[in-house]
This record gives C-alpha cells, structure tokens and sequence, in this order.
C-alpha cells in the first residue's frame, strides 16, 4: 500500500496535473494548453468547457504514467492563476466563458465604485486598493451589461472553485482567493463586509463557502471518478491561488522568502506576517498559515505573455521549425538569438504592457510601446527588450519593497515559466541587483498543490518537507557594471511611461 498526492493547477495558458509519493518526489506530469480569448478588445477569455475534459485527460495520463492504483491517492489538491471567474448556474453550467486574469472590461465599474465607495474605504477593508478586475466588480459589469444572463447565474467561482466543484459537487472558495473576490472581501478578518455587498447590490448567495487552504472541503464524487479514472471518496483540500502554489512547491515557507516567476504575468513574492499592507501591491493570504501569514506580491502583466507574443506572431520561422524538428525549442532559439545582442538593446526599450498594467502603475488603458526602433534593430533586438522591459517592470515594484525595510532572505528565489531562460534571469538578476537562484525540479505550481493535499489529509506534518526536498541551481551574482547600464535605461523606461501615459487614455477613447 502506498500514499500518493495529486495536485492539479490552472494557468492563464494551460493546465497541469502532477502525482507525488509520500516522500514529496514526483512520479507524473501531465500538461494541456488551452486558447486565450481576445476577441474584443480588453476582453481576455477562456472557454470554460474545456477546464473540465483537459483535467480527465490529464488525470487519466498521470495515473498511468505513475502505474499507482487511484485508491491510493489519499487528497487532492488544486489552484488556479487569480483573479479568474468561471460564472455557474444551479446545475453547475458555466453560464459565459471564463474570465481570466487579463480581462479588463469593467473599467466603468472601477470608476464608479472610486467614486461611490471610495479608493481608501476598500484599501482599509481588502488590504488591496480597487482595481478593475476582482470577482465582485466583474459580477458588477456582469449586472449592467447581461442582465438576463445575470439571473441565470448560481455561484461565482476561481477556475479552481470550479474544478473543485466537478470533483466534489460543492461550491467552494479558499481564504487566498479573497483578495481576488475583493471590494467587500475583509482581509484580516477572512470574511465578506456584508452591508457593504448590500450596497453593491450583490447578494451573498453568489458566493460560494470559503475555507482555509487545507481545509477538507469534499471528497471525490461517483461521477467525477467515473469520468476521471480517480477513486470515490479521495479528499479535496481548499486550495491555494497558483502564485502560492508555485511558492509553496519551491520551498517559501517562512517570513522573508522571497520567490519569482514568470508565467503569463510576472510576479515576485514575500512572505510576511505584518498587517501593514502595501497600497500599489497585491497582499494575499498565505498557504504555509493562511489565519495569520500573507505574502505581498507585485505583478507586471504580461510578463512570459510577451515572449509567446513575440513568438506567436513574430516567430513563423522558429514555431515551423519546432513542427519539423522534435528536439527543437523556439523559446530556446530566440533566446540565442538573443544573448548575441548587447546589455540594453543597443539603444532599444520596450513598455511590455500588451494589456494594461499592474504593479506599482495600476493602468488599464496603457499599452506596449517600441522606443528607440531604427533600421539596424533586428527581431533578436526586440526579443531582448522585450526580456529587458518585463525586468525592468518587475524592478519597478521590487524597489519599493527593497526600500520599505520588509524583511528578506536572500537570494531570490526564480521559479517557474520563463525563468528557465538563463540569459532573462541574468538580465534580471543584473536589474534587480540582487542575487539570484533557480528552482531544478521546476514542475511549479500543481507539485505545490499536492504538497498542500499531503498536508491537508495529515500524511505530511507541515510544509518543511517542501524545503527538504527543494534544489536551488545556477547561482548568480548581479555584475556591477550592467546594473549601472541598466539602471540608465531604467531611466528611459520610466520617464517615456509619463510622457505618454495622457495618450494611452487619449487612445483608449478612440478604441471604445
């Protein structure tokens, strides 16, 4: 008889499933990429049916590949990349596709809560400023703008609140995920100010029963194990938002951790127990205590977004080359191209803000912006501005932390998605100025979510094992003399945002 742990986690891009043993080492991995809806502008979508098929398949092809009998799996564990919203009507339908983290239409919604509630009475409440974005302020857009559809709608859920409910039949939210539902979610209090959500005119019964993140909130369903190949009766935790998930995975569980990744965003994470929030941060609710730790996490948008941009619509070349040769990467190749170009761009600085802006500017209507193009610029000049712009607006957050004082155990921890690229985490390292590290066993965010099932059910006492088990690989030092070149461009980078972020709304007027 064995004891195993699964953990299944859904990104922006795509999904993973991932099977552990008792010992926290990782028997299978499975992954699906699924389409980014942007058929209207500021709209960023998901076709919610599909969550639900790509986890089966995924399910199915881990258990196999670990040769481990489903009874044996002992808890589940799940996350997903916040904010999202997968809107269900009482059969458990979703009633829309889903929204995910890019999406930015409620901008009106925004503005009115600014000016009826108040930027400051949120702050005070959430432990987060108002942005356009929390669960809440899209049911708000939802009311105004599909009023029929509206009434059809049973409970809002995360992509993950979803999943948990084909797996147990139970709507379900985690503490982690109150940030994201916002507006009237208090966050020292773990709980909804419910006259404040009378205001807003939107009824508690939406919301779905919120726990702490181990928390067993069901068990595995006749049907759900009849569709996934899973046993009936497995344990279902709460859950975590995918950042802490990948944190957790990579072994931040103590006051001061500090960990990055770039997945479609790009954020970076410190681990704190102080109730003094930063206003132009995330402050969430951690995994490793979610009654008393948080973490204050900064978020450039489109951070590894930008690179499958480039790759997805300026790589023709490099993706047909991927088709014909099984061993080849474009990502790689880019890459290469690349490092041959000189710190800076040689002259080139990229505003990597392909869908507005969060941390520290917070602006929906900005934009990506090309400076500094002349006939010399290559595609491998602008793959690594591109890598140079998302460093420098990671640098941007990251300073304001540096500067508060906030405690942090150095080095900094890189993590997931493009932090595989050795030439970005020597761009950002040297950005940074800090030292940096880089996770070996990378499988991210799912191998988090297992670990918290493990913790969930009790096979494992806390999370420590996650930081037994973590290899920190490829040390680097920041080089002095790239840093100062950077730190120029820097410059550059930020006084053209103020130049022209009066045309960014300018130009919003006449995209609408």
């Amino acid at each position: 008889m064995g004891n195993y742990f699964m953990g299944l986690d859904y990104g922006t891009g795509g999904c993973k499933v991932c099977i552990i043993d008792e010992h926290a080492d990782v028997l299978a991995y499975a992954y699906r990429q699924y389409a980014i809806l942007t058929n209207q502008d500021n709209y960023s979508e998901h076709k919610a049916t599909d969550y639900w098929p790509l986890t089966c398949d995924m399910v199915k092809e881990c258990i196999q590949k670990a040769g481990v009998d489903p009874k044996e799996i002992r808890g589940i564990g799940t996350s997903s990349a916040l904010p999202s919203l997968v809107l269900v009507d009482r059969e458990g339908n979703p009633v829309h596709n889903a929204y995910n983290l890019m999406d930015r239409r409620a901008d009106k919604q925004e503005k009115w809560l600014v000016e009826h509630v108040g930027v400051q009475k949120i702050f005070e409440l959430t432990g987060n400023r108002i942005e356009d974005h929390p669960i809440l302020v899209n049911l708000l857009w939802e009311k105004e703008n599909r009023p029929e559809a509206y009434k059809k709608i049973y409970k809002a859920l995360t992509i993950d609140g979803y999943i948990r409910l084909k797996l147990t039949g139970k709507h379900t939210a985690h503490h982690s995920a109150g940030t994201f539902y916002g507006v009237a979610y208090n966050l020292r209090e773990n709980k909804f100010d419910e006259k404040l959500m009378e205001e807003l005119g939107i009824s508690m019964d939406l919301m779905p029963d919120f726990y702490r993140c181990e928390d067993i909130v069901g068990e595995v369903s006749e049907q759900a194990a009849c569709e996934t190949g899973l046993a009936q009766g497995i344990e279902v935790a709460g859950g975590q938002v995918d950042c802490n998930a990948g944190w957790i995975g990579g072994g931040a569980i103590a006051a001061g951790d500090v960990q990055m990744n770039i997945g479609t965003c790009g954020n970076i994470g410190i681990v704190h127990e102080q109730e003094e929030f930063f206003e132009n941060m995330f402050n969430i609710r951690y995994t490793s205590d979610c009654t008393k730790t948080y973490i204050t996490v900064t978020t450039t948008q489109t951070g590894g977004q930008s690179l499958r941009y480039l790759k997805e619509n300026f790589g023709d070349l490099e993706t047909a080359m991927e088709k014909l040769l099984p061993d080849f990467d474009a990502y790689d190749y880019l890459n290469m191209e690349a490092e041959k170009i000189s710190v800076g761009s040689e002259g080139l600085v990229v505003l990597p803000y392909l869908m507005g802006e969060r941390t520290p500017i917070w602006d929906n209507d900005a934009r990506g912006v090309i400076f500094g193009l002349s006939l010399y610029h290559t595609k491998a000049h602008l793959v690594r501005a591109m890598l140079e712009g998302v460093a420098y607006a990671l640098y941007d957050s990251f300073r304001i932390l540096k500067d508060s004082g906030i405690h942090i155990n150095y080095p900094l921890v890189m993590n997931e998605g493009g932090a595989k690229s050795r030439l970005w985490r020597r761009i950002i390292t040297d950005v940074l100025n800090v030292p940096t590290v880089f996770v070996k066993n990378r499988v991210g965010a799912p191998y988090g979510d297992a670990l918290l099932a493990g913790v969930a059910t009790g096979y494992f006492k806390d999370y420590s094992i996650a930081k037994e088990k973590t290899e920190y690989v490829e040390p680097m030092d920041p080089i002095p003399e790239n840093h100062e070149i950077y730190m120029q461009y820097f410059d550059i980078y930020k006084s053209l945002y103020e130049h022209v972020k009066q045309d960014y709304k300018a130009l919003s007027k006449l995209r609408k």
